[in-house]
């Protein structure tokens, strides 16, 4: 990534501190949230002889797979977290270095972000990678390509496991074959797509893993979602539970 793309993330990953500020005690509505996407079901409650509906978003299933340090690890593992997604495969020439690097400069930089003077907790955001070439992509092979892009294991996991559970996880759960088009090759899915997750595991927008401008977007939703308050605690993840 270049100076200024660089640049272009740390300024979205701003907006939103400086945000957090301006809706400080003010309703989660006057903020432009990320859409949520898929919808399940609409459901009607009847309170106090008043019926209302409610949309039941798609909630990403979980999945058990295996990380680059050999730990047997679930999606439902990560509580409370916002998600960042995409699918690659260490042996890949092209696009997914790219990613990579581009998904590093990601965790970095909410790495160094702050609230004032205190340094945000970057455990707040997760990042995953499931390899779409599980055969050969093993632990060793995983944790060798991730040292060499300088990912913090802590929340960044490189993933490997059962093929089939992968490609059902991508295509029915986080549905990149609708986001990419119905072209595309359920035996070998590369997308170069991100895809995040909110702390329901609903999925909340797709992005352009190779497009300064789109992970500049990405930033920002990230920050967005922060500020997004739980209906039931009223309270946004980025504040102190």
């Amino acid at each position: 990534m270049n100076k200024k793309a660089f640049i272009a993330i740390c300024l979205a990953l701003f907006i939103p501190v400086i945000s957090y500020y301006i809706v400080k005690g003010v309703s989660g509505d006057a903020v432009d949230i990320p859409r949520r996407f898929y919808m399940d079901s609409v459901v009607e409650k009847t309170v106090d002889g008043k019926t209302t509906t409610d949309t039941v978003w798609h909630k990403t299933g979980n999945i058990t797979l295996v990380n680059q340090l050999g730990d047997t690890v679930s999606l439902y593992d990560i509580q409370d977290r916002i998600i960042v997604a995409d699918f690659f495969f260490t042996r890949c020439p092209n696009i997914c270095p790219k990613m990579t690097q581009n998904m590093a400069k990601l965790q970095q930089s909410f790495s160094q972000m702050k609230q004032g003077r205190k340094v945000i907790d970057s455990s707040i955001v997760r990042f995953l990678s499931f390899s779409i070439d599980p055969e050969r992509d093993s632990v060793t092979a995983l944790k060798s390509y991730a040292d060499k892009f300088g990912v913090n294991h802590d929340n960044w996991w490189m993933l490997t496991g059962n093929k089939k559970t992968i490609y059902d996880f991508a295509l029915n759960e986080v549905k990149l074959g609708l986001e990419d088009g119905e072209g595309v090759d359920t035996s070998f899915i590369h997308s170069q797509k991100f895809v995040l997750l909110d702390k329901n595991y609903v999925v909340r927008g797709y992005y352009n893993g190779l497009e300064k401008e789109s992970l500049a977007l990405l930033a920002k939703d990230i920050g967005l979602l922060m500020l997004e308050k739980d209906k039931k605690n009223k309270k946004s993840i980025f504040q102190p539970q």
